[in-house]
């Protein structure tokens, strides 16, 4: 490994870990205080106060956490933003910079043997940074040398295929469509993004079952459902403002379904912190039925609901299904009628893990509901079986005729601000001939049409052919990919790695030969442009709307460039003389890109107009609209195979989770508060009766083994926590376990890791 073998893993170090009893109610005052402390410890009162004044406000800058949607409507002046919210912006808009000197006194391999919470405390890059090939610390080099050393790699490779090119959800329309529109006159697909590690399930899904790989709800149908049925997915922690969505509908009088391993605290009492009620601490009860399924018994679960239904629509046809609106709008529907019985219902129950008498309760629910809302999230999508899983869910909504009409649809939570944004954008591996046929003819380039590197083939590709050149817009690669140490040494064999970043993190740290990391705004940061004129940029959230971002800080240095900057240097420094694309143009005023994406993208009219209005606009949605643009020009129907879980007595099987002071990869502390464990995250998660079959007691220390695939995997050192969990079962913590999911077991079809289906062995740790 290069650069003194720094470490690609968090050190195997304990801290002083305290435990509690799990939290019952989410929000109210505590999480008040908490954001209010990591605002103010990162930035000072002021700076924060102004941050925290324009976060999610129509005239301000768009919160660089989840992507959940703002209100139409009115916001709330003072705190439109979540506790997590306020962490994500605190991480961002810190006003530690790191400069010159810093990375003087620190080498690569000294930083890499900090976790991840302290690497990410150190600081936002102040100035473009140097790797060079067998040194040990970064060097400051020019922006006019960084862009010279990225072209002439580019250039000198075999092929353009040799280049992989990645985005994570935080990068802007504009940034993220000249980022694609630059890679492809480079003359490459390879574009991986954290879509493909998250909501790739979803897109595949919806895409061949309703025809848009997107949800059909807004924020207002969620006011108006009866039902809303919340699968593996935990709000109170991954995306707080929908708690206010379902207290609101709640109050309506909708049901509530959640069904999760693990008992989240969101989901079973909120109190809104925007509420006399929720600071009092008086709780909100949210959901009604919650089913603590086992791991990945999703799709026996939904298939058990089916033909309980499939019962009660024969005792009176027409009571139950929608049957004009299958017979209208729907395709397959005897064939899955026909495999309504293909497993009796204790087979079912048995495979996820609900009694009998809950599946009945559940689908007494909903049987004569017609406004149901189904949200899922990562619990369903990183799973071998997700995409037919989520078909499932869909199933459901199509037999009950709720899509496609106020209060029902498919709800896919994104979990990254912009992540559905860059798709629409283009940042995809395997583009439609339609678009790229329209960037031809627009830009006069010669893109390719060959399907490029989603993320799991970028990482074989760089383990198996070394030298290519590895280029991130944002993110962090190495902590949020499979397989740690096989990604690890893929990324050890490219020739360059390039970051384009915020803040320091472990990427940053696990390179190619050579390194460089190009230093951008966040989010908060004020863009102003040579004339003088402060820059928007655009987002689309969870449910298609696109609003401006406005940052209003001073950046922490004058260093700095933009995301849609950097691109279109980069791509002048690469063509040259050679492009008839207007690269500079671009850099000098955003209205120019947005102008070209309204030529290229359907549902852009207009585009510096409207994205200019309050709130934004709505891209059109098919599905939303009760139009399917499917094979069949029909919704679809879809008879899923279901595949029971087969363990060894000695096996368990593991989904990775987050922390509630956690946001994807980003750390903002060492708590998990509604999961009651503080201070420590090398802990698993298991249910008593495991424990004590498997020979061990609450708080061992153990070391976590996956096999698959013949090739031992380990993580070292995690205390048992005794918890809540079916059994069989256990959670831990990413990024610390990312090393034990198989770069080779992913999801059908989306190729997604399974990161929530790890069997594992667990054996006493010896020091």
């Amino acid at each position: 490994m290069a650069h003194n073998n720094p470490n690609p893993e968090n050190p195997e170090v304990f801290l002083d870990i305290k435990l509690t009893e799990p939290k019952e109610t989410a929000a109210g005052f505590p999480a008040v205080i908490s954001a209010v402390k990591h605002v103010f410890s990162e930035m000072g009162p002021i700076r924060g106060t102004n941050a925290l004044l324009k976060v999610n406000q129509k005239d301000g800058f768009d919160c660089p956490g989840c992507a959940w949607p703002d209100p139409d409507d009115e916001r709330s002046p003072i705190a439109e933003y979540c506790e997590n919210g306020a962490k994500a912006i605190a991480e961002e808009a810190t006003t530690k910079a790191l400069w010159a000197k810093f990375f003087e006194e620190n080498s690569v391999a000294q930083l890499a043997n900090l976790n991840d919470y302290e690497i990410g405390k150190k600081g936002r890059v102040a100035q473009p940074m140097y790797l060079a090939k067998d040194a040990t610390n970064y060097k400051p080099i020019s922006w006019e040398n960084a862009f010279a050393l990225i072209a002439e790699k580019l250039n000198n490779l075999p092929t353009p295929n040799d280049a992989i090119f990645y985005t994570s959800g935080r990068t802007s329309n504009e940034a993220a469509f000249l980022y694609q529109l630059f890679v492809r006159e480079f003359g490459t697909n390879n574009l991986p993004d954290c879509s493909n590690m998250c909501h790739e399930s979803s897109g595949v899904a919806l895409n061949e079952s309703v025809g848009i790989g997107k949800g059909s709800v807004k924020l207002e149908d969620f006011y108006e459902a009866e039902v809303i049925i919340i699968l593996g997915q935990n709000p109170g922690t991954n995306h707080p403002r929908m708690l206010s969505a379902l207290q609101k509908a709640k109050a309506n009088g909708c049901t509530i379904i959640s069904i999760n391993p693990l008992k989240e605290t969101g989901l079973m009492g909120f109190n809104n912190p925007q509420k006399l009620n929720g600071v009092l601490g008086i709780k909100s009860q949210l959901t009604d039925i919650y089913l603590q399924v086992k791991i990945n018994g999703d799709l026996a679960l939904l298939k058990a609901i089916e033909q309980l239904l499939w019962v009660e629509e024969q005792k009176n046809p027409g009571s139950v299904f929608d049957l004009d609106f299958i017979q209208n709008h729907t395709h397959g529907f005897e064939q899955l009628k026909n495999a309504f019985h293909q497993h009796n219902l204790n087979e079912l129950s048995e495979a996820c893990g609900i009694s009998i008498d809950d599946i009945i309760k559940t689908t007494d629910a909903i049987k004569h509901k017609k406004k149901i809302i189904a949200c899922w999230a990562m619990g369903l999508t990183q799973h071998k079986n997700a995409v037919d899983t989520i078909k499932e869910v869909v199933n459901i909504l199509l037999l009950k005729g709720s899509i496609g009409k106020p209060g029902a649809g498919t709800c896919p939570v994104r979990g990254h601000s912009n992540v559905q944004g860059d798709r629409t954008m283009g940042i995809y591996e395997k583009p439609s001939k339609a678009f790229i046929d329209k960037l031809n003819s627009v830009f006069k380039i010669n893109a390719p049409y060959e399907h490029g590197y989603d993320v799991v083939d970028a990482i074989k590709a760089m383990h198996n052919e070394p030298g290519k050149v590895f280029i991130a817009m944002g993110g962090n690669f190495l902590s949020a990919t499979p397989d740690t140490k096989y990604t690890a040494e893929a990324l050890n064999k490219c020739s360059l790695t390039v970051q384009i970043s915020t803040k320091l993190n472990r990427s940053h740290l696990i390179t190619g030969q050579e390194a460089l990391i190009l230093p951008t705004f966040g989010r908060s940061d004020k863009d102003v442009n040579a004339d003088g004129e402060v820059q928007i940029v655009s987002c689309e959230n969870s449910m298609g709307v696109v609003q401006l971002s406005k940052g209003s800080l001073k950046p922490v240095s004058n260093q700095l460039l933009s995301e849609t900057v950097i691109v279109s240097k980069l791509a002048q420094a690469t063509f040259g003389n050679k492009t008839q694309t207007p690269w500079q143009l671009y850099q000098q005023h955003y209205n120019h890109v947005r102008d070209a994406i309204e030529k290229t993208i359907a549902g852009f009219e207009n585009y510096n107009m409207r994205v200019r209005e309050p709130g934004g606009f709505y891209l059109p949605n098919g599905s939303r609209e009760g139009k399917f643009n499917t094979f069949t020009g029909k919704a679809n129907f879809n008879v899923g195979q279901l595949t029971f879980n087969k363990l060894a007595d000695d096996e368990l099987l593991m989904m990775t989770i987050r922390t509630h002071d956690q946001f994807n990869t980003t750390i903002y502390g060492l708590d998990d508060r509604y999961r009651g464990i503080y201070n420590e995250r090398r802990v698993i998660l298991m249910n008593e009766t495991n424990i004590t079959k498997l020979g061990f007691k609450a708080g061992d220390v153990v070391d976590l083994y996956n096999y698959h695939d013949g090739v031992e995997r380990v993580a070292h050192k995690f205390m048992i926590v005794a918890y809540n969990i079916p059994e069989q079962c256990c959670a831990t913590y990413f990024p610390e376990t990312n090393v034990l999911v198989p770069i080779n077991s992913v999801a059908d079809k989306s190729n997604t890791p399974t990161s929530k289906y790890v069997v594992l062995k667990l054996k006493k740790h010896v020091e």
